[in-house]
């Protein structure tokens, strides 16, 4: 199974970005492929190569993220009251939780940044990578409504949407319980790497089951780290065990 990370090295995108690849790992097609090169623009990238940046679509994918979440997660827990439903979807929309989307999707290969950004490691920034995100569905929702966007939102968020209770989502917790029982065995963490000055430090971790690494992770802290590889590897045992 492929341990390929943000961390990783990346190669400078092409021309057209590949956003063949990206559009397949979103599940949607653009009509209008420029919406989406729009959302991939980072400020840094927009003022040193004067273009415009992907924030005002990062604004609207924001509004259309909350009310797809909203209603989703309402549908899915209809006994809930209206304060776990805030709850639930201010877990689910923070912006620790759609970098974890994000980071899971490898949106950040496809990110164009300025130069500086990107020797900063920009790529794996999760407030940059939840933005982008954010961009991207605001990109959808203009190319095809709203139903479109949502039906990303719900392909993305799917299992986090299944598993969020009022108190939040703890990854490890869920992980833990499902392998438990599906495997007998429990999840272990190792750190992979630690890099970055002392005042903006950057984790990678690696998951390993039964010896098997089955995913990583990465954040500004071991235990943000932790919880990526967590929601990863419950996305990828969960359809191993589906298949």
């Amino acid at each position: 199974m492929s341990t390929e990370t943000l961390d990783s090295p990346v190669a400078p995108p092409s021309r057209s970005w590949d956003l063949g690849r990206l559009e397949a790992t979103l599940g949607y097609v653009f009509k209008d492929r420029k919406i989406l090169e729009s959302a991939l623009v980072h400020s840094s990238a927009a003022a040193e190569q004067g273009l415009e940046s992907n924030q005002t679509l990062e604004f609207l994918g924001d509004a259309v993220l909350d009310l797809a979440v909203g209603e989703l997660i309402m549908r899915s827990h209809p006994e809930a009251s209206e304060g776990d439903l805030t709850r639930m979807r201010a877990t689910l929309v923070s912006a620790e939780g759609v970098a974890l989307v994000a980071d899971t999707l490898r949106i950040g290969k496809w990110l164009r940044l300025g130069k500086g950004e990107d020797k900063s490691g920009g790529r794996r920034k999760p407030n940059i990578l939840a933005d982008t995100y954010e961009a991207i569905l605001g990109a959808v929702f203009l190319d095809g409504g709203y139903n479109e966007a949502r039906a990303v939102v719900q392909r993305h968020f799917a299992h986090l949407i299944r598993s969020v209770k009022a108190a939040g989502v703890d990854h490890k917790t869920d992980l833990q319980e499902f392998t438990q029982k599906r495997f007998h065995a429990a999840p272990t963490y190792t750190i992979a790497s630690v890099s970055g000055p002392d005042h903006e430090r950057f984790y990678e971790v690696e998951l390993l089951l039964k010896g098997e690494v089955i995913s990583r992770g990465s954040g500004s802290s071991r235990k943000i780290a932790e919880q990526a590889a967590a929601r990863t590897a419950a996305v990828l045992l969960r359809k191993r065990n589906d298949d």
